[in-house]
């Protein structure tokens, strides 16, 4: 898991100066929240105390907060979405090169698409109908959530709790072993991995700790290595929170 040092977020007015203007403008605040008006195209919009709002058909290189979420609406364009305190939210339609949580939850609409990699080191990701992620997905404790989406890469998580609805993850899945240095802090439930009907799952799944394992009859998944998981046979599959 690639966690970045907190300074590296917060915005320098002289480094983003220096750098060749992609766009019309560049924001740089300090305090306050900051929007892209719908339709506009811009460069860097960063904050330190405050969300950021791109709004409808908007076009922005970075964006990046420290204490603040990110909100993409419908059919606006992104290149990175950076936050430490924060989730990000993608709307209907819209699209992004990658995104980079450190305490927030991911939300992809439906047929949003990522370019590279989601990383969400505490927090949950979910993707609905149609949505793609063409890299790796990667998070240390919250739920993996994809309903009807696509994942070109690798499912990666710690602690969380994955579940696949009619949903394809071409790079396989890896559940790492625990931080032996924050046990007393961290859930001691083994993860709970559950395949639904129609989902595939194209690469090896690698268990580096016990986990429960649910897999529809009408499941694909490649081979399994590690540590035997807990396979559960039951009708009712328990997804996800």
């Amino acid at each position: 898991m690639r966690i970045r040092p907190l300074a590296a977020l917060i915005p320098l007015s002289l480094a983003l100066a220096a750098t060749p203007a992609f766009a019309e403008q560049d924001i740089d605040k300090m305090n306050g929240s900051v929007t892209a008006e719908a339709g506009g195209e811009y460069g860097s919009l960063s904050t330190v105390n405050g969300s950021i709002t791109i709004r409808e058909g908007a076009t922005v290189r970075q964006v990046e907060t420290v204490n603040g979420g990110i909100t993409i609406q419908a059919n606006a364009k992104v290149g990175g979405a950076e936050t430490v305190n924060g989730g990000i939210r993608l709307e209907d339609g819209a699209s992004a090169r990658e995104l980079d949580v450190v305490n927030g939850a991911v939300r992809l609409g439906r047929n949003s698409r990522i370019e590279g990699d989601v990383e969400a080191v505490n927090g949950s990701v979910r993707a609905e109908a149609g949505a793609e992620i063409v890299g790796n997905v990667e998070n240390v404790n919250g739920a993996l959530i994809f309903d009807h989406a696509r994942v070109g890469g690798q499912l990666a998580t710690r602690h969380g709790d994955i579940t696949l609805d009619a949903s394809t993850v071409e790079g396989g899945i890896r559940v790492e072993k625990p931080n032996t240095r924050w046990w007393s802090f961290e859930r001691k439930r083994a993860p709970r991995i559950v395949i639904l009907a129609g989902s595939v799952v194209g690469g090896e799944m690698v268990f580096e700790q016990e986990v429960e394992l649910y897999v529809h009859p009408d499941a694909k998944v490649g081979k399994q290595s590690g540590i035997a998981p807990r396979m559960i046979d039951s009708p009712d599959a328990p997804r996800a929170d």
